[in-house]
């Protein structure tokens, strides 16, 4: 299977009444909500990005309430925003906990130097707030809340995962090493240290990146589909398909030549 873009993301939920009215507040447009053949979901989107909230008859379990940032299941959205301060002053007010300590970090630049703060939805999701140090030379002008920039998994095995998206059309970016008292902030972390991938599919946005933690957790059960902790990347891609990549993210692709992906 080769992958050419990111279509879009899954959440999966047991509220998705709470989970629309929090979305909306931090700047989603909600759609309509329709019936599959195993629950439901609800459209939301942000910028260009379709984000579905996806509620099954059969719910599983919640998201683990012992995971970290380092944690085999963490799956982040980045969410680009001029302003991490107000970004997280709504998303605090519409009821998300934080994961960084002491608000918005500044990361140094050889980090990449972006301002940023990690947080949860209502159900537990992670997210973060990403503000770079310039706006428009990183490609996102504009004002307020506006788009997302990557999903990021945490891997026990940078090199494995690394070889594994590779293979399926990825292609490798620039590493950094991040770690210091800056990332432990932004982390709710003591003493991280970890290599952060990117990886472009042919159309690069969003994009996926890999954070392969010095210490890796201790693997455990990866989750069920139905988990709140399975959220999915939707790919455009040249075959149709559902799937765990090594780690147990989920995935799931959808038959689209590349000529036809979103640009």
């Amino acid at each position: 299977m080769t992958l050419h873009a990111i279509r879009g993301f899954r959440l999966v939920t047991t509220d998705p009444d709470r989970l629309m009215r929090f979305y909306a507040a931090i700047g989603f447009a909600v759609g309509d909500t329709v019936r599959t053949g195993h629950g439901m979901r609800v459209r939301m989107q942000l910028g260009d990005t379709p984000v579905t909230l996806e509620r099954f008859d059969r719910p599983g379990r919640p998201y683990p309430m012992a995971a970290d940032a380092a944690s085999s299941c963490f799956q982040h959205l980045a969410i680009v925003t001029d302003d991490a301060a107000t970004a997280w002053a709504l998303a605090d007010k519409a009821g998300a906990t934080p994961i960084s300590r002491d608000g918005p970090v500044t990361l140094p630049a050889s980090s990449g130097g972006v301002t940023a703060i990690k947080c949860r939805d209502p159900q537990g999701h992670p997210l973060e707030f990403l503000q770079f140090p310039n706006m428009a030379a990183a490609g996102w002008p504009g004002r307020g809340i506006l788009g997302i920039d990557h999903s990021a998994i945490t891997v026990a095995d940078g090199t494995r995962a690394r070889a594994f998206y590779c293979r399926h059309g990825l292609a490798e970016g620039k590493a950094t090493h991040n770690h210091g008292p800056a990332q432990a902030a932004l982390d709710g972390l003591d003493d991280p240290d970890a290599l952060v991938v990117p990886l472009e599919p042919p159309i690069s946005r969003p994009h996926l990146e890999l954070l392969a933690y010095r210490h890796p957790p201790v693997v455990g059960e990866p989750p069920a589909l139905a988990d709140i902790a399975a959220t999915r990347i939707v790919w455009d891609a040249d075959e149709a398909g559902l799937w765990q990549d090594p780690d147990g993210h989920w995935h799931e692709a959808i038959a689209a030549p590349l000529s036809d992906t979103p640009s």
